[in-house]
């Protein structure tokens, strides 16, 4: 039988093949996913000689508990230049099974595979999920890209707005229970990333809220203008203020349609580029320990010690340099943000005085005016919500453009 015949027949066994939680192993692949290169770890927890895991296909040690899903983002991201994390269950030769967190990335000539253990609660909660999902692709027959639409759904469910978001988290939760697991202090920077992350996350929330805010209050302008129409001359100062109302209103809307609905708006740039920072500086902490790997293995004659050291050691500069270039975007955006809300902020206070007028037109109006008044305080009301979530959001913006400096 073939090397790839028994791979692909090897029953499961439900055992189990444990490594050490402090352990790093690495396989590296050509484009089409053909094993060129691995650490001793790797293959003795994959339970194959390195000799013959070299030349093989990397989906050898495949679990048929797999969803495709998970390959398939894992295909379109790499392929696509980008770097994925993802929950592996992994089959060794002799059936048994074993979970790992991989880090996939591009690297000259093909794509480079690092692999932790994970240890978090999110596994448990990922084993499930991906048993749901596997019994579906059977049941219904999905295709890969529909399976993979369905757990981008579903992590949406969870609250997780792109698949990148999940594996930032997943990363970072990895990190922190291996520090806890080998009893040595939590990364400082990683702690810094996720305060960020939260940070941006409010961010968001904030100005969604602040979106519903205008939605709800498009009407009151319009009503204000008919009444006003009904009472007073044309430019009184109950038609003045529901003019500058509805223009201050339609400059606020453009303002969101281009930093917060937009495809590439800073909104929702900013939380991806956190996370763009958490998992680029994971994959160079996890490289980082690939190099230390290898640096206490034997040095065996299929691999060249030597060049992978450099591979790895390239990758983990190229990584660093791109999570000092995400906190510059981070903090350049919450900048332009910053800025963006203390102007639309003066804009919206400048209101206040016709307000006020308003207040006092009504007044000498007598009865006839009493029925602006409701409308003006809704105004007023409307207005003081606005402000605060403004202020509150540009105390965000700032707390995002000073960290880390």
């Amino acid at each position: 039988m073939s090397f790839e015949d028994r791979t692909l027949t090897a029953q499961t066994t439900g055992k189990e093949a444990h490594f050490a939680l402090d352990e790093v192993f690495f396989s590296r692949t050509d484009d089409r996913g053909v094993i060129r290169a691995g650490n001793a770890v790797f293959s003795r927890v994959a339970k194959y000689p390195l000799e013959e895991l070299l030349g093989a296909p990397h989906k050898i040690i495949r679990h048929p508990d797999m969803p495709r899903a998970v390959f398939q983002l894992l295909w379109d991201t790499i392929k696509g230049g980008g770097t994925v994390g993802a929950y592996v269950k992994n089959r060794a030769s002799d059936g048994s099974f074993y979970w790992v967190f991989a880090i996939v990335t591009p690297c000259d000539g093909g794509y480079l595979s690092a692999r932790i253990k994970p240890t978090s609660p999110l596994l448990r909660t990922v084993e499930k999920e991906y048993s749901r999902l596997r019994q579906a692709e059977q049941a219904e027959g999905l295709s890969p890209e529909d399976s993979a639409a369905r757990l981008l759904d579903r992590l949406r469910e969870l609250g997780f707005a792109t698949y990148s978001d999940f594996a930032g988290h997943a990363l970072a939760e990895e990190l922190l229970a291996r520090d806890a697991g080998l009893q040595r202090p939590a990364e400082a920077r990683l702690a810094e990333r996720r305060a960020m992350f939260s940070t941006a996350e409010q961010l968001v929330q904030e100005t969604e809220a602040l979106v519903q805010e205008f939605e709800s209050m498009r009407t009151i302008p319009h009503n204000l203008r008919v009444i006003a129409s009904r009472i007073e001359p044309a430019g009184g100062p109950v038609t003045v203020l529901s003019q500058n109302y509805s223009s201050m209103s339609r400059e606020m809307s453009s303002w969101f349609e281009a930093h917060v609905w937009g495809k590439n708006s800073n909104f929702r740039a900013i939380r991806g580029t956190v996370t763009a920072a958490i998992f680029v500086e994971g994959l160079a902490r996890i490289l980082t320990e690939c190099g230390h790997q290898l640096d206490q293995e034997d040095g065996s004659a299929s691999t060249d010690i030597a060049r992978e050291q450099a591979i790895l050691s390239e990758l983990t500069q190229t990584q660093f340099t791109k999570a000092r270039a995400s906190l510059h975007d981070v903090r350049f955006e919450a900048g332009r943000i910053q800025k963006a809300c203390l102007t639309l902020h003066r804009h919206f206070m400048a209101l206040t005085t016709t307000r006020v007028l308003c207040k006092i037109e009504c007044a000498r109006l007598g009865h006839v005016g009493e029925s602006l008044n409701s409308i003006i305080d809704e105004l007023g009301q409307f207005q003081d919500r606005i402000s605060a979530r403004l202020e509150k959001i540009s105390e965000l913006s700032a707390a995002l453009a000073c960290e880390d400096k």
